[in-house]
């Protein structure tokens, strides 16, 4: 399949107990990711994750399907 540039905008609302399980799922596909921001919006009670990705459309499923499913995550994808 071909690899295409990809957005996922991750959302978590719970920090202390969801961050750390996401950050352990974006060790595991790190080799997709090309690029990486994260800010803290105090004011919502929550942190967004945005991420650039070169995958087919099968290891971005797999990547977002896996973080949807860590409760108090919400994620959004995009391929270009």
């Amino acid at each position: 399949m071909e690899k295409r540039i990809g957005i996922i905008g991750v959302v978590i609302k719970e920090r202390l107990s969801a961050a750390p399980k996401v950050n352990e799922m974006l060790c595991k596909f790190g080799e997709l990711v090309v690029g990486r921001i994260g800010l803290p919006c105090r004011e919502r009670g929550v942190s967004v994750i945005g991420l650039i990705v070169e995958a087919d459309t099968d290891e971005l499923g797999a990547l977002t399907g896996k973080l949807g499913m860590i409760e108090g995550v919400r994620v959004k994808s995009l391929m270009v």
